[in-house]
Protein backbone atom coordinates (compact mmCIF):
# COMPACT_ATOMS: atom_id res chain seq x y z
CA UNK A 1 0.00 0.00 0.00
CA UNK A 2 1.24 3.15 -0.79
CA UNK A 3 1.24 6.40 1.67
CA UNK A 4 0.26 9.46 -0.30
CA UNK A 5 2.09 12.77 1.37
CA UNK A 6 0.89 15.91 0.22
CA UNK A 7 1.78 19.56 1.29
CA UNK A 8 -0.16 21.36 4.05
CA UNK A 9 1.01 24.49 2.87
CA UNK A 10 1.46 26.06 -0.55
CA UNK A 11 5.07 26.87 -1.57
CA UNK A 12 6.33 30.31 -1.85
CA UNK A 13 7.83 32.36 -4.33
CA UNK A 14 9.53 35.26 -2.35
CA UNK A 15 9.54 35.83 1.00
CA UNK A 16 9.86 34.21 4.40
CA UNK A 17 8.96 31.00 6.42
CA UNK A 18 8.48 31.33 10.16
CA UNK A 19 9.21 27.77 11.32
CA UNK A 20 9.58 25.37 14.39
CA UNK A 21 7.07 27.72 16.63
CA UNK A 22 5.86 26.38 19.72
CA UNK A 23 2.08 26.28 19.18
CA UNK A 24 0.82 28.23 22.06
CA UNK A 25 3.81 30.85 21.04
CA UNK A 26 2.12 31.17 17.38
CA UNK A 27 -0.32 34.54 18.11
CA UNK A 28 2.26 36.22 20.17
CA UNK A 29 4.53 35.81 17.23
CA UNK A 30 2.23 37.11 14.81
CA UNK A 31 1.27 40.53 17.28
CA UNK A 32 4.75 40.79 17.65
CA UNK A 33 5.42 41.30 14.15
CA UNK A 34 2.72 43.02 13.38
CA UNK A 35 1.48 40.65 11.40
CA UNK A 36 -2.37 41.66 11.70
CA UNK A 37 -1.73 45.11 9.70
CA UNK A 38 0.03 43.52 7.04
CA UNK A 39 -1.16 43.74 3.53
CA UNK A 40 0.83 40.85 1.93
CA UNK A 41 -0.08 37.01 1.55
CA UNK A 42 0.30 35.41 5.04
CA UNK A 43 -0.37 31.85 5.54
CA UNK A 44 -0.79 30.46 8.84
CA UNK A 45 -0.68 27.14 10.35
CA UNK A 46 -0.70 25.60 14.18
CA UNK A 47 -0.37 22.44 15.34
CA UNK A 48 1.58 20.72 13.21
CA UNK A 49 3.21 17.43 14.23
CA UNK A 50 6.81 18.06 14.87
CA UNK A 51 9.70 15.90 16.16
CA UNK A 52 11.39 18.15 18.36
CA UNK A 53 8.05 20.34 19.60
CA UNK A 54 5.43 17.81 19.65
CA UNK A 55 3.26 20.60 18.04
CA UNK A 56 4.10 23.63 16.27
CA UNK A 57 3.10 26.46 14.55
CA UNK A 58 4.50 27.83 10.93
CA UNK A 59 4.03 31.07 8.78
CA UNK A 60 4.25 32.37 5.69
CA UNK A 61 5.35 35.38 4.65
CA UNK A 62 5.08 36.70 1.00
CA UNK A 63 7.76 39.26 -0.10
CA UNK A 64 8.67 39.77 3.38
CA UNK A 65 12.17 40.00 5.00
CA UNK A 66 13.03 41.16 8.76
CA UNK A 67 15.23 43.24 10.09
CA UNK A 68 17.95 41.72 13.04
CA UNK A 69 15.28 43.63 15.61
CA UNK A 70 12.35 41.94 14.27
CA UNK A 71 14.23 39.12 14.62
CA UNK A 72 15.47 40.12 18.48
CA UNK A 73 11.78 39.96 19.35
CA UNK A 74 11.19 36.64 18.57
CA UNK A 75 14.14 35.35 20.70
CA UNK A 76 11.96 36.56 23.43
CA UNK A 77 9.36 34.31 22.65
CA UNK A 78 10.67 31.86 21.44
CA UNK A 79 14.28 31.26 20.83
CA UNK A 80 15.03 28.14 18.66
CA UNK A 81 12.76 29.24 16.01
CA UNK A 82 13.87 28.96 12.40
CA UNK A 83 13.80 31.51 9.37
CA UNK A 84 14.03 30.25 5.92
CA UNK A 85 14.44 33.33 3.66
CA UNK A 86 12.86 32.68 -0.10
CA UNK A 87 13.26 33.57 -3.62
CA UNK A 88 12.25 32.13 -6.36
CA UNK A 89 10.87 29.27 -4.51
CA UNK A 90 14.01 28.10 -3.53
CA UNK A 91 15.36 28.49 0.29
CA UNK A 92 18.32 30.79 0.11
CA UNK A 93 19.51 31.37 3.47
CA UNK A 94 18.17 29.63 7.29
CA UNK A 95 18.54 31.35 10.35
CA UNK A 96 17.83 30.17 13.72
CA UNK A 97 16.79 32.74 16.12
CA UNK A 98 19.29 33.41 19.17
CA UNK A 99 18.88 35.61 21.57
CA UNK A 100 21.22 39.04 21.24
CA UNK A 101 23.44 39.89 24.40
CA UNK A 102 20.88 42.92 24.71
CA UNK A 103 16.81 43.89 24.03
CA UNK A 104 16.54 48.11 23.89
CA UNK A 105 12.83 48.33 23.66
CA UNK A 106 11.23 44.91 23.57
CA UNK A 107 10.82 43.87 27.36
CA UNK A 108 8.79 45.78 30.14
CA UNK A 109 10.89 45.82 33.29
CA UNK A 110 8.99 44.11 36.39
CA UNK A 111 10.47 46.96 38.91
CA UNK A 112 7.84 49.59 39.74
CA UNK A 113 10.14 51.65 40.47
CA UNK A 114 12.81 51.73 37.45
CA UNK A 115 13.13 54.90 35.49
CA UNK A 116 11.90 53.49 32.67
CA UNK A 117 8.26 52.44 34.21
CA UNK A 118 8.40 56.57 35.16
CA UNK A 119 10.11 57.97 32.46
CA UNK A 120 9.55 57.99 28.90
CA UNK A 121 12.86 56.20 27.93
CA UNK A 122 13.34 53.16 26.00
CA UNK A 123 14.40 49.82 28.32
CA UNK A 124 17.76 48.09 27.86
CA UNK A 125 18.06 44.49 29.19
CA UNK A 126 21.45 42.59 29.35
CA UNK A 127 21.11 38.83 28.45
CA UNK A 128 22.95 37.17 31.70
CA UNK A 129 21.92 33.67 30.40
CA UNK A 130 20.94 32.92 27.33
CA UNK A 131 20.09 28.78 28.11
CA UNK A 132 17.69 30.06 31.29
CA UNK A 133 16.69 32.83 29.86
CA UNK A 134 17.70 35.67 32.41
CA UNK A 135 17.70 39.26 31.85
CA UNK A 136 18.96 42.28 33.70
CA UNK A 137 17.79 45.45 33.63
CA UNK A 138 20.71 47.92 32.53
CA UNK A 139 19.08 50.75 34.68
CA UNK A 140 17.96 49.33 37.97
CA UNK A 141 19.94 46.35 37.72
CA UNK A 142 16.61 44.10 38.67
CA UNK A 143 17.34 40.36 36.70
CA UNK A 144 14.17 38.90 35.68
CA UNK A 145 13.32 35.22 33.38
CA UNK A 146 12.23 35.23 30.18
CA UNK A 147 9.02 33.04 31.17
CA UNK A 148 7.99 35.97 33.46
CA UNK A 149 9.09 39.08 31.13
CA UNK A 150 5.84 41.50 29.75
CA UNK A 151 6.68 42.28 26.05
CA UNK A 152 6.17 46.17 25.31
Amino acid sequence: MSEKKELQVAALKNGTVIDHIPSNKLFTVVSLLGLQDEDANITIGNNFESKKLGKKGIIKIADRFFTEEEISRLSVVASKIKLNIIRDYEVVEKKEVEMPDELRGIVKCNNPKCITNNEPMQTWFHVVDKEKGLLKCHYCEKEQQKDNIKLL
